[in-house]
């Protein structure tokens, strides 16, 4: 059986719809790869992906509105998701989402409406499982229940360390241990490419693109240098030594 989803193009206003199918076994291995159903039943596993519908959407797709009830678990497959908040007409930027990695977890334990709404930013292939499944796993299979309670607490460690580096940091202070966070994710090269557009970065950095700009220039003294989306660190030992990164602000893995 196939599920037709009904999703509107950001800006425009003709609905374009999109097939969902059943999720087929290839993708099973990488979905039982994650931390959080790696040490769950078989068969409870297998349950959960007898339920489960996989879905490519095109770039600006908005999957769910903040505010919403919680209906499925997504996975991210493939692609990239921006998951954000509105509120009086502004907007914000709350995190980018990679694969292969799960959103929103909490609203789906919880049985709670969604707190942030999400959008694909490129073509993006999702997994979609149904919340009532998860909740049922949830009460049966003791692994599967460690595995979200160790999830849920990481996702709070990292919403502590944001919130650090929001109101402890200076906006440079903030971009410059950005840069050396993405550097890092990038293997230490000196040159690498910003993975998201400068406006959504100072979005998700608290900052308006001015005075991402302005950041970006006050860092040119300590070995910045910005070319569109290419950044190179000319000097990352100086930069280091201005940013001062501190794993208990920096470290999201722990």
């Amino acid at each position: 059986m196939n599920l037709t989803f009904i999703k509107f193009r950001h800006g425009v206003g003709e609905p374009k719809r999109h097939v969902t199918k059943p999720m087929p076994e290839s993708h099973f291995p990488e979905v039982r790869g994650l931390h959080l159903f790696s040490q769950m039943a078989d068969e409870h596993f297998l349950s959960l992906m007898r339920g489960t519908y996989v879905q490519t959407f095109p770039p600006q797709i908005e999957l769910i509105q903040e505010g919403d009830p919680s209906d499925f678990l997504h996975v991210v497959l493939s692609g990239s998701i921006e998951l954000f908040s509105s509120w009086n007409g502004r907007e914000t930027t709350m995190a980018i989402v990679r694969p292969v990695s799960t959103f929103i977890l909490a609203a789906t334990i919880k049985d709670a409406p969604y707190l942030m709404s999400a959008r694909t930013l490129e073509k993006s292939r999702i997994a979609l499982i149904p919340s009532q499944d998860v909740r049922a796993v949830f009460d049966e299979d003791a692994g599967f229940a460690r595995a979200i309670v160790t999830e849920l607490a990481q996702c709070y460690r990292s919403v502590i360390k944001s919130t650090k580096d929001l109101k402890l940091r200076s906006s440079l202070e903030q971009l410059a241990n950005y840069l050396l966070r993405q550097q890092a994710r990038f293997g230490g090269e000196a040159t690498f490419i910003l993975p998201i557009e400068k406006r959504r970065l100072a979005s998700q950095l608290g900052m308006t693109p001015e005075n991402l700009s302005r950041a970006f220039k006050g860092l040119i003294p300590y070995g910045v240098e910005v070319n569109g989306n290419s950044i190179t660190i000319t000097d990352q030992s100086e930069l280091a030594r201005f940013a001062k990164p501190n794993v208990l602000i920096d470290d999201f893995h722990s």
